[in-house]
């Protein structure tokens, strides 16, 4: 039970406690009536951060992003405003969907932590926020590659070599770039080109010796070297303007 409270000053301590303590939900229900009858005072800007972080840890992303990005607008100025904005993307985050489905809020997410490195230079959470992005960027290089990969068993060979390509120039610094360069010699191989995929793999086994992405080559290259000459696909299809 929460104990009483008679004044707006007393409510946002009694909040400011409850936060501490994580009690998002207690804390919720103090600072909302706080905010609304207490728009002109000092200390609204950290009821309404503290309000979004109330709305994102109990998951409530989207009412989350709402508080953080007023924040944002109505109070530039305030000491929260750079936090308001790294915590702006945990919210659009939040929201985003696993790798196989539409990446909207994981591009969304990355856009806003790009924009709070640039904006905020030095800030306490840069460290973190650019570990943020690296998950975005991966995850997104994932949903290339997946789409790749898709187009490849269903024999669509330049549509696969598209999107693996773009995994390639637009991704070159996630974990991911090295399935696509295998990708693209896989595409070789079904087209037919057998000795250019071969040659391909080699020069990454010479590149990448002693790397996972050297070994991986290595076994590729047997693959093909096994298989021999690979029949092309029957028809050239369209390549698609955006994913599945």
């Amino acid at each position: 039970m929460m104990p009483a409270v008679h004044s707006d000053a007393e409510r946002l301590e009694l909040a400011r406690r409850l936060a501490r303590e994580r009690d998002w939900v207690n804390a919720l229900a103090l600072l909302k009536p706080y905010i609304d009858r207490n728009a002109g005072s000092a200390s609204v800007d950290e009821a309404i951060y503290l309000l979004g972080e109330c709305y994102l840890y109990t998951k409530d992303y989207p009412n989350a992003a709402v508080e953080f990005e007023r924040l944002e607008r109505d109070y530039p100025e305030s000491d929260s405003s750079g936090a308001a904005a790294f915590r702006l993307g945990e919210a659009l985050f939040g929201q985003s969907r696993p790798p196989d489905f539409d990446q909207e809020f994981t591009a969304k997410a990355l856009e806003q932590w790009q924009r709070y490195r640039r904006d905020y230079p030095g800030h306490w959470l840069e460290a973190e926020a650019d570990r943020r992005i690296a998950t975005c960027r991966a995850r997104l290089a994932s949903k290339l590659l997946s789409t790749a990969e898709l187009y490849l068993k269903l024999r669509q060979i330049e549509p696969a070599r598209v999107y693996f390509r773009r995994v390639e120039e637009e991704y070159a610094d996630t974990p991911l770039v090295g399935d696509a360069m295998i990708g693209g010699a896989r595409c070789d191989a079904l087209q037919g080109r057998t000795a250019e995929a071969i040659a391909y793999l080699k020069e990454l086994e010479t590149r990448f010796a002693g790397q996972p992405l050297g070994a991986r080559a290595a076994q590729e290259r047997a693959r093909i070297e096994r298989m021999g000459n690979v029949r092309p696909p029957k028809e050239v299809h369209r390549i698609p303007d955006t994913p599945p």
